[in-house]
């Protein structure tokens, strides 16, 4: 059998008083061969729904147009946006179902969404088993997530800003960079604002975790 093509990967979520940072290195590989240097792990679903992806590419990017045609779905029905916790558990169902799906090429993904409302901005951790985790301050997904933790234990407080932010993410997927061979290759950075979501970066990393 094919291997099969998989986001190595280290994904971040960082939440801060004024919005929240998602940010992923941009390395896919199928085995120990690197198969794309500019991949897309950081989707905007809507004006307010943010998702990072790890896992396995198709699983994702399938998992990615269902949750999107739920949320329309859901807004015509209703006539008015989802929350944050009715989109965290749409997509928690579609990962429930998805990984009990009968299939000779068994695949997980798992997504960390980003989120605003009427009630402010949320983080959710979503595992592959279709688990749904509001997150209080920092998450991380993906091979590099052990080296990305231990910058955020060092170095997160509470009263972040999301430009702040920004840079702490950078220095969590930078010291994975260095130590996991499955994520590489730069970064991107979508922010999720009271006021919209947006990605803001995408570049290549300098290999230094200087201050």
């Amino acid at each position: 059998m094919e291997k099969m093509l998989k986001t190595g990967t280290t994904t971040v979520g960082i939440k801060c008083k004024d919005g929240i940072v998602l940010a992923a290195d941009r390395r896919a590989t199928a085995g120990n061969l690197i198969v794309d240097k500019r991949a897309e792990k950081v989707h905007k679903l809507s004006d307010y729904f943010g998702v990072t992806i790890a896992g396995s590419v198709s699983e994702a990017q399938l998992l990615i147009k269902l949750i999107k045609a739920e949320l329309k779905l859901k807004e015509m029905r209703t006539g008015k946006n989802p929350t944050a916790k009715e989109a965290a558990n749409l997509l928690g169902g579609l990962l429930y179902s998805s990984i009990r799906r009968m299939s000779m090429m068994p695949a997980v993904a798992h997504f960390l969404l980003g989120a605003r409302d009427a009630k402010g901005v949320h983080l959710y951790d979503l595992f592959p088993d279709g688990s749904v985790t509001n997150v209080p301050d920092y998450v991380s997904s993906g091979s590099g997530s052990v080296f990305a933790y231990g910058v955020f234990e060092s170095q997160y407080n509470p009263n972040i800003t999301v430009k702040e932010g920004i840079v702490l993410a950078t220095r969590a997927i930078n010291a994975a960079l260095q130590r996991d061979t499955y994520s590489g290759n730069g970064i991107e950075v979508a922010v999720v604002l009271p006021g919209s979501v947006e990605k803001v970066e995408v570049r290549e990393l300098s290999y230094s975790l200087v201050k």
